[in-house]
């Protein structure tokens, strides 16, 4: 179970984890232990409120595919019980990062002083150009 937020959580049956064997250089043991997780999340037949779901899919993100299925490989780690952690924690992550509302920006105008400032770091910079150009007698 996968806890969200104080009213939304994920049943065990929603993700399906699978052990694959990690990618990269390794000794002895790569070829023997499946130490890394490959995580499937359907975001249609989840148990997740209807915003969750309309806020996932309008994700532009490449871990999403075209079937709304949350792709997510963890081999970070040695252990596969630490892949296993890091791939829900990434889970979670993705999901509350795709529910999170953005404030809108107000446009405002540049200040006089800063607009100031910015003409007079021009002019001097200007100089210090200017300098350095060849001398004329």
């Amino acid at each position: 179970m996968l806890k969200l937020s104080n009213n939304v959580e994920l049943a065990a049956w929603e993700i399906e984890l699978s052990a694959i064997r990690s990618q990269g250089a390794g000794g002895q043991n790569v070829n023997k232990v499946a130490s890394a997780i490959h995580l499937r999340f359907d975001i249609q037949r989840s148990t997740l409120p209807p915003f969750y779901k309309e806020r996932l899919l309008a994700l532009q993100d490449s871990r999403i595919s075209k079937d709304g299925v949350i792709v997510i490989k963890a081999q970070s780690f040695r252990t596969q019980e630490q892949n296993r952690e890091d791939a829900l924690v990434r889970l979670k992550a993705l999901i509350l990062s795709a529910i999170k509302v953005e404030k809108a920006r107000r446009a405002t105008k540049p200040t006089r002083s800063s607009q100031r400032k910015r003409l007079d770091s021009k002019n001097k910079r200007a100089q210090t150009k200017a300098m350095r150009g060849a001398v004329k007698f």
